[in-house]
């Protein structure tokens, strides 16, 4: 039986370890933290139980199809996806339902419901058109898409217009400033600029209002409790708080990892760490680094966790406080570094659909702001100014007081983000999409001249998200069955 040493425990690794323990291998997976997860974790705090990472969990069949039937968790798909708050007053419902969404919004915008329908129709399309390539092949492989559907999809691309900015399309669908900020909004899924980044981003739309959101009726965290599970039925072997110090790879024979100054030969490796990370530490290939570093990373994210000692009908599960200049928010991120004074709040209540995440009567709010990655900034001060920013808009927002319910509290910075999880910079989705071929330049799933090492998770391709990150297993395992071949 041959082995592989899978590096991190997050979505994508303990993923990519339940494929390959039914392909026959031995698996063995090494995290540094106390627990899998990765970026999707939990937090308990003063009575409170709060989703410490990603929120939003859409393609639930992707998860279904690696567990056996009594480990899949339930789960609900969501009337309203997301609360939108504007600075004038107005809330916008964005019903799960394409129909009810685009009524919503012709009684609440200046534009039609027929203009939404005819959006959510061409993210649709854009779906077909780019999913397979983008998000289920390895497009690094050339072999993998000469196929007589991937040249009719090829023929499309001129009609999705992928060279064009994703602000720009989203002004010319709408009239409405409210709406068209809403679907600017989706550039952020994946760390990145609306104005820079690529009209594609179109996607996330039909992913939520055509395929539909949906919520474990646990909390997000119970997606890597199950897939944990079901890697140790299926015989992996997990070692926590036991991080890779090295990587020692080259040429076609076995590699091996160096962990607690001890080598363990594997015959593959599989990285579920930073790329970025992994090149410069694991690896120590200053060259590749240095290629890596020349791509724009992602955004981070500051994130306060604050039990709320009252519930507050206003809220549903996942809501939006906009700010008022949204291109002004993105000059900060990217250009200047900083959190501007008036950033978009996100404010996730896991509680509204899983009561026993709040004592009764009181809820969780997980409220994110996104933040630049780490270069230096003074994070304390940072911290306390965007605090005080966050309270004041969403007490003003709300019209209801804030700061004096708060009765726990946690924060998540930057450099914790890194610190935590090895991303670099604490860039949360590896490198951003602000340039139009970033799909193209973000790091495959395996390197010819690195034989026998592959990459999972939301730094490689196809990007950042549960989805992605467990396409990014199934790709993996394809390309090593491909290689290697199965042993079950």
């Amino acid at each position: 039986m041959k082995n592989a040493g899978v590096i991190g425990a997050g979505i994508g690794g303990l993923a990519v370890a339940i494929r390959l323990a039914r392909m026959g291998w031995k698996v063995v997976v090494y995290e540094k933290a106390e627990k899998a997860g990765g970026k999707l974790n939990e937090l308990q705090a003063g009575g409170f139980r709060f989703d410490k990472g990603p929120s939003l969990f859409t393609l639930p069949h992707l998860l279904d199809e690696l567990l056996d039937d009594d480990l899949r968790i339930p789960y609900r798909k969501l009337d309203v996806v997301t609360r939108y708050f504007y600075e004038d007053g107005s809330v916008i419902n964005a019903y799960a339902d394409p129909h009810r969404f685009a009524k919503e919004v012709s009684e609440k915008t200046s534009d039609s419901s027929e203009s939404v329908l005819k959006y959510l129709k061409k993210a649709s399309f854009i779906y077909r058109v780019t999913a397979t390539i983008f998000i289920f092949s390895s497009f690094h492989r050339l072999s993998k898409l000469i196929t007589l559907p991937n040249l009719w999809r090829a023929l499309q691309l001129p009609r999705i217009q992928a060279l064009a900015k994703l602000h720009r399309k989203n002004k010319a669908s709408f009239s409405d400033p409210r709406l068209v900020q809403l679907f600017d909004r989706f550039a952020t899924y994946n760390g990145s600029n609306p104005y820079e980044a690529p009209a594609t981003l179109q996607v996330i739309a039909h992913l939520e209002h055509n395929l539909g959101a949906y919520f474990p009726d646990r909390g997000m965290y119970a997606i890597a409790t199950a897939l944990q599970k079901q890697a140790e039925r299926s015989g992996v072997e997990f070692h926590f708080t036991t991080p890779v110090q090295k990587v020692l790879a080259g040429g076609e024979g076995p590699k091996a990892l160096l962990i607690g100054g001890q080598q363990h030969d594997f015959d593959l490796v599989v990285s579920d760490v930073d790329v970025r990370y992994f090149y410069d530490k694991l690896l120590m290939d200053v060259g590749r680094f240095r290629e890596l570093k020349k791509q724009e990373p992602s955004s981070s994210a500051m994130i306060f966790y604050w039990g709320m000692k009252r519930q507050y009908q206003e809220l549903d599960l996942h809501n939006i406080f906009f700010s008022e200049n949204y291109a002004n928010e993105f000059e900060c991120l990217f250009r200047r570094k900083t959190i501007c004074d008036d950033p978009t709040v996100y404010v996730y209540v896991s509680s509204k659909q899983n009561p026993d995440d709040a004592p009764p009567e009181m809820e969780n709010w997980f409220v994110m702001v996104n933040a630049p990655v780490n270069s230096g900034q003074n994070w304390q001060n940072l911290i306390s100014k965007t605090r005080k920013q966050i309270v004041l808009k969403l007490e003003r927002m709300l019209k209801a007081s804030v700061n004096e319910q708060i009765v726990a509290e946690h924060v998540l910075d930057p450099l914790q983000i890194e610190s935590l999880t090895s991303s670099v910079g604490g860039a949360i989705y590896g490198a951003s999409s602000n340039s139009l071929f970033a799909a193209f330049r973000r790091h495959p799933n395996v390197r010819k001249d690195l034989p026998g090492v592959y990459f999972v998770g939301g730094s490689v391709h196809p990007g950042g998200g549960i989805p992605l990150c467990l396409a990014s297993a199934k790709i993996a395992a394809d390309l090593i069955k491909e290689k290697e071949g199965s042993y079950a």
